[in-house]
């Protein structure tokens, strides 16, 4: 019994590692492809943990409005992403609090700190701040249901919403990939990726413009350690988004365990597929403009569309 709770902890303290360390890393690669793409020189790969650095250094300025929701919101944000991360298979198909939740957790956790997120944008008086509030839980409205179609198709395939039992049936069955129902669920849940992750053409994470940024309206009041917080906790959201994505539907490298030479293998393989499918994203985003914000609905009535398309699929063929 002993060995297996020292088991899981260390796992749990190596996906956690992988996470915190990792999540900046996408987002700086995903910035620099883009960049030169556009043949543009762009910030370095790194960039993002000298940002973290700096704004943990710095001081922070509170508005004389806020409540202790303001306050809260960061933590609150950081630690729900983190625990839904840790639900997730990443190297190794046994995820280390799989036991403790399946996708409607992760679900929930993140839909959690969007609440909270949300709430603080509207905690402040701001304007612009309940403005994307606003969008972000409509937006957040019509992606969840999407979600949740792409993850049930694959889970009635593995009989359990569990994502260690979904990895671990699709471990050695990566045909199935070609299966309609399959190709339908992945691609609703890639444009669901699109719009939870705030990338054209659903919103511009680059930009500052009040008339159509979303989730930079919601944290403008946020300065210092705060601020940092909610900006690593966005990275690491990515990041186990496009995890669940790549290791749901192609769970190629996926070890059994975190030990062995075997974690070293899984740990190429993830890397290998997040840097595919950010190539995916940079390329996406490149070659498209930025939405206008009355027809974000209907992109993401298609994800639900294919999600049900996915759900139905499974129960015909």
């Amino acid at each position: 019994m002993m060995e297996r709770v020292m088991t899981r902890i260390i796992e749990s303290v190596a996906q956690l590692f992988l996470l915190l360390a990792l999540a900046p890393l996408v987002t700086g690669v995903i910035r620099t492809l883009k960049a030169r793409l556009q043949t543009r020189c762009g910030p370095g790969i790194f960039q993002p943990y000298r940002d973290l650095f700096k704004l943990f250094r710095k001081g922070m300025v509170i508005p004389e409005t806020a409540s202790w929701i303001f306050a809260a919101t960061p933590w609150v944000v950081f630690f729900s992403t983190i625990l839904a991360g840790l639900m997730i298979p990443m190297v190794a198909a046994d995820a280390p609090l799989g036991l403790f939740g399946g996708a409607l957790a992760v679900i929930y956790l993140l839909g959690l700190g969007r609440f909270f997120l949300a709430l603080s944008g509207l905690d402040t008086g701001s304007s612009f701040g309940g403005l994307g509030s606003s969008r972000e839980m409509t937006i957040s409205a019509l992606a969840e249901p999407a979600m949740m179609l792409a993850i049930f198709t694959v889970a009635i395939g593995a009989g359990s919403t569990g994502l260690t039992e979904i990895a671990g049936a699709a471990i050695g069955q990566n045909w199935r990939f070609l299966a309609p129902a399959q190709m339908f669920a992945f691609a609703a849940l890639a444009l669901v990726l699109i719009a939870e992750t705030g990338r054209i053409p659903v919103d511009n994470p680059a930009t500052h413009l009040e008339l159509t940024m979303i989730h930079e309206a919601m944290i403008l009041e946020y300065s210092g350690p705060y601020l940092a917080l909610v900006e690593w906790a966005a990275s690491i959201k990515q990041l186990v988004l496009m995890t669940l994505l790549i290791n749901c539907f192609w769970p190629v490298g996926l070890q059994p365990t975190w030990f062995g030479f075997g974690a070293l293998i899984g740990i190429g393989w993830l890397l290998a597929k997040l840097l595919f499918l950010s190539c995916a994203i940079v390329l996406l985003e490149t070659v498209n403009a930025k939405m206008r914000l009355f027809r974000v609905p209907e992109l993401l009535a298609v994800a639900f569309t294919l999600g049900s398309l996915a759900l139905v699929s499974t129960f015909l063929f």
